[in-house]
């Protein structure tokens, strides 16, 4: 078990750390390419387009090829793709370099979860997740000083060849210690089809699809704001950001491992509207801020409702799912990646406040997604082998 865990820890690390660990260099990417750094900030909306254009087919792929031979390729397309952004000379160059690696992440991202589907029952599959997603808390906050690390001694150029390096890395696990884990990858041709009930179209699957996407554009639309919020509104200079958003990833860290122990009191359900009633509370104390300790407080409810709530979800949402885990992954993928994108997009351009922006998805968000959990019973999408126990009988 230990194995898969690993594994798909290091698949699902290569899509944060895309993000961030280049950042930092991006003031000295751009004189070197002449390019101005608002025309490369770009190449973050251009990795979450490769990433969802993976995500359309390798979920597919992975349920008709195996778990193991997407993960491979994902790393390869993920490593080569750093080495072009490493040997770009111009910013078209660097952009195309771009939106291949997030390709490749995209493929390790789909075939991460639906590993996780494929071994672990319910119960420790929401456990787990929490899990990873408070150790990929860590990645926003480790990257960016990684990266600074790097540019002290070494060009911008060796910020992808460790990205590239890192991709080795996850080749080589998913070739010499991951192992297949699809139950229909070595089946016979006589072997059973897919349950009729593994439906894409179900209320079920639906709604958890609708409450991840909210949830994730929540989270997102703090981090896309939280420069413009602490530094530009409330006046933060950039160490005093810097410690910010550190504190507020270790916020998320702590109830993301916490999170775990939690289900052994609480039952799923109850985290989730938990969980959304963070964030509307957020919002509440966020519209009613009159100083700046307390419009902290906001922000950090927003990091503890993500970190309850997301993995959980996910769990739920993958349950029904045992043959089809990865065209599963792959939607819920690409219903995050390209909902938060569009969400932050429309905003922007209806010329939407940076703090009025946040407010308004963290509203809709939080009384959307409660009616969702209230009247869609996870019971009603969870396969009898993996219905969780009443608690009072444990």
């Amino acid at each position: 078990m230990a194995r898969f865990l690993l594994c798909s820890f290091a698949l699902i690390l290569l899509y944060p750390s895309g993000i961030d660990m280049y950042l930092v260099g991006l003031p000295r990417i751009a004189v070197d390419l002449s390019a101005s750094e608002a025309q490369l900030h770009i190449a973050f909306s251009v990795y979450l387009a490769g990433m969802a254009t993976s995500m359309l087919i390798a979920g597919r792929i992975a349920d008709k090829a195996g778990r193991q031979p997407v993960a491979i390729c994902g790393a390869i397309v993920f490593a080569l793709a750093s080495v072009l952004c490493a040997s770009a000379i111009n910013s078209t160059m660097f952009l195309v370099g771009r939106f291949i690696q997030g390709i490749g992440a995209g493929g390790c991202y789909v075939v991460a979860f639906a590993v996780l589907r494929d071994t672990l029952d319910d119960r420790r599959r929401a456990k787990v997740l929490s899990l990873l997603n408070g150790i990929t808390c860590i990645i926003p906050v480790l990257a960016p000083v990684l990266g600074n690390l790097i540019m002290l001694k070494f060009p911008w150029q060796m910020l992808f060849w460790v990205m590239a390096t890192m991709g080795v890395i996850v080749c080589l696990l998913s070739t010499l210690v991951l192992k297949e884990t699809h139950p229909g990858a070595c089946a016979t041709p006589d072997a059973a089809p897919a349950s009729t009930a593994e439906s894409l179209s179900s209320g079920f699957f639906i709604s958890r699809v609708a409450i991840t996407t909210l949830s994730v554009t929540a989270i997102l639309t703090y981090v896309n704001i939280s420069p413009v919020l602490l530094m530009d509104v409330l006046h933060f200079d950039r160490g005093e950001y810097s410690t910010i958003m550190a504190l507020t990833a270790l916020v998320s860290m702590v109830v993301a491992f916490s999170t775990p122990f939690a289900l052994t009191k609480f039952s799923q359900r109850t985290l989730m509207l938990v969980a959304q009633g963070l964030f509307l509370v957020a919002a509440v104390v966020l519209v009613s801020a009159t100083t700046t300790n307390v419009t902290l407080m906001g922000l950090t409810l927003i990091c503890a409702g993500f970190s309850l709530g997301f993995g959980v979800t996910m769990s739920q949402a993958l349950g029904p799912f045992s043959q089809r885990a990865g065209v599963a992954s792959s939607v819920l993928g690409i219903a995050q990646v390209c909902g938060s994108s569009l969400y932050i997009w429309l905003a922007a351009i209806s010329g939407v406040g940076a703090l009025n922006m946040l407010i308004g998805i963290l509203i809709s968000c939080s009384m959307v997604c409660i009616l969702l959990i209230t009247f869609v019973s996870a019971q009603a999408g969870t396969p009898d082998h993996e219905k969780i126990p009443d608690q009072s009988r444990s």
